[in-house]
């Protein structure tokens, strides 16, 4: 699948409206977990032979509802053509050019602007300062 490419001054200017996005991603994802939880430890007590209760059907269709949120902001990301990598740190990879080779431009929640990258593979781990001379830019 073809990637969008950013400069590192195209990636730093969506990120106004990334971070409204992962801000969302961010307050909504610990709520699907706590439902998913609730479900779980219902589910267990429950009698199988009984089916679903009446409150795990509430509980599933609510789950569903906040899963719905989480896959729209995904989508948005998608749309501006960044990828989401982790709902803990609120980890957000731009594709881009380095000295002709193709990284990741690394930004992280709570991060002003994008100030690190990092190697297609070597993944949050292998985060690096971006080079003095882009850093200034």
């Amino acid at each position: 699948m073809a990637h969008k490419f950013f400069t590192l001054a195209e990636a730093n200017r969506t990120l106004p409206l990334v971070k409204r996005i992962v801000q969302d991603l961010m307050a909504v994802y610990p709520q699907w977990k706590d439902l998913v939880a609730q479900y779980e430890l219902i589910a267990a007590k429950a009698r199988p032979e009984s089916g679903e209760s009446r409150e795990q059907l509430a509980l599933k269709a609510h789950i569903d509802g906040v899963a719905s949120k989480i896959n729209g902001f995904l989508g948005e990301l998608e749309l501006i053509g960044c990828e989401f990598k982790g709902f803990d740190e609120g980890l957000v990879d731009f594709h881009g050019r380095l000295d002709a080779r193709e990284i990741l431009w690394c930004w992280k929640f709570g991060e002003e602007r994008i100030t690190h990258w990092h190697e297609l593979e070597a993944g949050f781990a292998g985060r690096q300062p971006l080079p003095e001379v882009l850093s200034r830019t």
